[in-house]
């Protein structure tokens, strides 16, 4: 292993968390201790990250809620097993309608981007699989906290504040109001430590679970989704919502310094962490020094990107098989367009041949990598009257190109952002990791896996280390704390550099490994108010 390029300059912000019979770590102590709680009382890591997803819709509105969609990798008795519950766009959602609308671009807010929610359909999945205990003790501490209100955490109150002045001049309309009801109740957003409670969070909640996620789908949650949307033009309807299911899938890998990467298969975005990690494999890195090794990081991410952006979408709609963008010959292919200097990425053509994280693990060796989000924070703006859902804006990441395969149609899901990750060696699971934020989650991927296996580090430190994010062409966005002779070395390289002030953009993650000894040991996040809770 070589010594980490950036650990030389910047000291770690926390230490990793060991311990013995389970463990939680996500965004927020509240849902990390109520994950926590399950795991004390019988519950398994499948029961844990349940609960803990249920609490992050309550206690971190600013990043997901109820109306969103989700994704899982599970380690379940010596097997790994994948869950896309992300959800289609509605039937009537065509590029003709849109364009009928006066849309030449999908909108961001309102009804246009609203894709049918998966997130309360992948906790029922998850419950009706593999988990031990009732549903409805999964969600009871997420409701206990709608009704009793908790104190805001800082990092969400900074997020809400800034939403809040936002959406003051952006959304017009009556169809918004809920957004300031439900979020605003007081005319402001909360500040640190203020108390915000939501009653009708705490009414959907106990609908979902006492119907386990039907009444969302088929019954009085469904009805109200469906005259919200017919009120103000919106696409989404009740059958939309009653035909969809959560799919069971094989998860996708590539093999790295003697490990393997998990990810999910496309609509998702995991695919592109893989295809940047294949394309690395042709190069010795350990023998690099820490400038040439940047270099060939964000070189090979963004090849991949462009690889993903032309190629990926609804896995039924895509034109290049998954077998073709991961072959060896094709990783061989898009090394060799690296150069000494920084390029202007272009897809190749292989032949055919604001989201919260969290990670579970229990006394069994049973872990969770899992992962929500409504999209943009708090998603398309709107909130469904009477129900504090709030309904993600999915939609957004299709396009309006006549046959480019992420292009909007009817029932399609969109290219998705959200990717769970996961690692094992020789077979055996070492654990699950990810890294929330947008476009930033497949390069926080690769750099937590670097970090990890090449240079060695600790969750924690894996997760602590200065970040970079590609932006586009060759823009390239660092963290004020990143080493300044490697952003020297990049400008040479022709990379134009940003100096970021603010870590916000950068991606939220958490990692929970496996030791020798069959402890736990992980990571969460400082740049939030990440919590490892454990026993």
């Amino acid at each position: 292993m070589i010594g980490n390029p950036l650990s030389k300059q910047y000291a770690s912000i926390r230490n990793p968390h060991y311990a013995k019979n389970g463990m939680v770590a996500t965004s927020h102590p509240l849902a990390a201790q109520a994950g926590l709680d399950i795991l004390k009382k019988g519950g398994n890591a499948v029961d844990a990250a349940i609960a803990t997803a249920a609490v992050l819709t309550v206690v971190e509105p600013t990043s997901n809620g109820i109306g969103g969609d989700a994704f899982a990798i599970i380690w379940v008795k010596d097997k790994l097993y994948g869950l896309n519950s992300s959800g289609p766009s509605p039937k009537g959602l065509t590029m003709d309608a849109l364009k009928a609308d006066g849309h030449d671009t999908i909108p961001t807010f309102g009804f246009s981007p609203v894709t049918v929610p998966g997130q309360p359909a992948a906790w029922a999945e998850l419950s009706q699989r593999f988990g031990i205990l009732p549903f409805e003790q999964l969600l009871q501490t997420a409701i206990d906290i709608a009704y009793e209100g908790h104190a805001v955490a800082p990092t969400v109150s900074q997020y809400w504040q800034l939403a809040y002045t936002k959406y003051q001049d952006l959304f017009k309309g009556s169809q918004f109001d809920g957004w300031f009801e439900v979020f605003a109740p007081t005319g402001k957003a909360p500040n640190p430590g203020e108390i915000w409670r939501s009653p009708r969070h705490a009414k959907t909640l106990e609908s979902i679970a006492t119907t386990k996620s039907k009444s969302f789908y088929t019954g009085e949650l469904a009805d109200k989704m469906d005259a919200f949307s017919r009120q103000y033009g919106g696409y989404l309807r009740k059958e939309d919502l009653a035909a969809f299911k959560p799919e069971w899938v094989d998860p996708i890998s590539v093999d790295f310094m003697d490990h393997t990467i998990w990810e999910l298969p496309p609509n998702g975005q995991g695919i592109c962490t893989l295809i940047a990690l294949n394309i690395l494999n042709n190069f010795d890195l350990k023998s690099q020094t820490p400038e040439n090794l940047l270099h060939l990081l964000i070189e090979s991410l963004k090849l991949a990107f462009a690889d993903t952006h032309a190629h990926v979408s609804d896995l039924g709609h895509m034109a290049v098989p998954i077998d073709a963008l991961l072959s060896e010959s094709y990783a061989r292919e898009r090394g060799a367009c690296i150069q000494e200097t920084a390029i202007h990425p272009h897809p190749g053509k292989p032949t055919s041949g604001g989201t919260v994280y969290l990670s579970t693990a229990d006394k069994d060796g049973n872990m969770v990598s899992y992962i929500q989000s409504n999209y943009m924070g708090f998603g398309s703006g709107l909130v469904v009257p009477e129900t504090g859902i709030a309904l993600q804006n999915r939609g957004h990441n299709f396009n309006l190109i006549p046959g480019h395969p992420n292009c909007v149609s009817g029932a399609k899901k969109p290219y998705h952002t959200i990717i769970p990750g996961f690692l094992t060696k020789n077979g055996l699971p070492v654990g699950p990791f990810g890294v929330m934020g947008g476009f930033m989650q497949p390069q926080g991927h690769l750099q937590v896996i670097i970090h990890s296996l090449l240079s060695g580090l600790n969750p924690q430190d894996a997760l602590d280390a200065p970040r970079w994010q590609w932006i586009q062409d060759k823009t390239i966005q660092v963290e004020k704390d990143f080493p300044s002779h490697l952003i020297s070395s990049l400008t040479q390289k022709g990379h134009k550099i940003q100096v970021e002030h603010q870590s916000g953009g950068f991606g939220r993650g958490q990692i929970i490994w496996r030791t020798h000894q069959g402890t736990y040991c992980g990571g969460t996040e400082s740049r939030c108010d990440g919590h490892v809770a454990s026993y």
